[in-house]
């Protein structure tokens, strides 16, 4: 987990400077105080991603048949669980947020949206694992794409808040959101 301190804050801010260009945040500086605005709709995207995820490898029915009946109520679980964090950022953010490394509780629902991300992905992983003997390289191949996708978009949201992860991005953020029919 991350540092909820002050020094945390501000290696958040320093990853938020590295990845600004990507329309995900913005800081500015007003003396000594240091305001970061996050992109609520790249998050709701991040989350939706997610979202999109679950149901695009469980609609494949060779796949969800594979995974099997306990490991798929584990996903839709874990898939509920982003669905109603996600629910709760986006009623507190509104249009964009602004996040003060003293800001606790809108720090803790945007943690709650990666932390559900985080989950629903390794279910996800889990599951395919699981299935991979059980279905053909082809049907696997689309529901890789999709985790990958959802990988990548987790790896472009750790780097919005600053999380250091031994994780690499396979794909642009824009080719996984598109990957997993989301548009930011």
């Amino acid at each position: 987990m991350r540092n909820p301190s002050r020094r945390g804050f501000l290696r958040t801010l320093g990853a938020c400077t590295a990845i600004g260009a990507l329309g995900a945040c913005t800081i500015t500086k007003n003396g000594s105080v240091t305001t970061v605005t996050i992109n609520v709709a790249k998050v709701k995207a991040y989350g939706q991603a997610g979202l999109n995820a679950v149901s695009t490898i469980l609609d494949i029915t060779a796949v969800a048949t594979a995974i099997g009946a306990p490991a798929v109520s584990v996903i839709n679980i874990a898939s509920a669980a982003l669905d109603a964090s996600l629910t709760a950022f986006a009623s507190a953010a509104g249009s964009s947020v602004t996040v003060s490394y003293d800001n606790a509780t809108m720090k803790t629902r945007i943690d709650s949206v990666l932390a559900d991300l985080q989950k629903v992905a390794s279910d996800l992983e889990a599951g395919l694992k699981g299935a991979s003997s059980k279905v053909s390289s082809s049907i696997l191949s689309d529901a890789s794409v999709a985790v990958s996708s959802l990988s990548t978009v987790i790896s472009v949201f750790e780097g919005l808040l600053g999380v250091v992860s031994a994780r690499r991005a396979t794909m642009t953020e824009a080719q996984a959101l598109r990957n997993l029919g989301v548009t930011a």
